[in-house]
């Protein structure tokens, strides 16, 4: 049986010779004693259940505070390895820079070299043309002007095909 404040409020209990009637008091005590045992029951029970909650929200709260630095700390070593990263992809690309820049200058060199050799073998080469151009002017020279000891030898040999022939 449930009993409301308005209830207990508006019970009217019948007048004996002493005062109100003894076993309408005690029925009424008995209502009340077991609505309060009830409640006190439903209160145990309630908080009983409010107790467990608070638990597993603390257990929540504590998973939630360990999962948010967790998040944290990965998320610093995510940034962390980034910058990381970043760093040695600079001096990755500063190192190929360097030797980009090295082999350029190596090759620039190479070029000029190649061009000094170039000019030189010009130079010898016009050197030999002069050189041979005079050598055979002056072959040429002794051709034409003749070398006595050779127009001699012509001479007698042909002095000597006369005899020869008239033998």
């Amino acid at each position: 049986m449930s009993l409301s404040k308005i209830d207990l409020l508006n019970i009217k209990f019948s007048k004996s010779l002493f005062g109100y009637s003894k076993s309408e008091v005690d029925q009424l005590m008995a209502e009340v004693a077991e609505v309060l045992g009830g409640m006190a029951d439903d209160k145990k029970q309630l908080l009983k259940k409010i107790s467990r909650r608070e638990s597993t929200i603390a257990e929540f709260r504590q998973r939630e505070e360990t999962l948010r630095d967790t998040l944290m700390t990965t998320q610093k070593m995510v940034d962390d390895l980034k910058e990381t990263a970043r760093k040695e992809a600079e001096v990755i690309i500063n190192e190929a820079h360097s030797r980009a820049e090295t082999i350029l200058q190596q090759a620039h060199n190479r070029l000029a070299q190649i061009h000094e050799d170039i000019n030189e073998l010009k130079r010898q080469r016009t050197r030999f043309e002069v050189e041979l151009k005079g050598l055979l002017e002056s072959h040429l020279r002794v051709l034409e002007i003749g070398d006595p000891d050779v127009e001699k030898v012509e001479a007698l040999e042909s002095k000597l095909k006369f005899f020869k022939k008239a033998k």
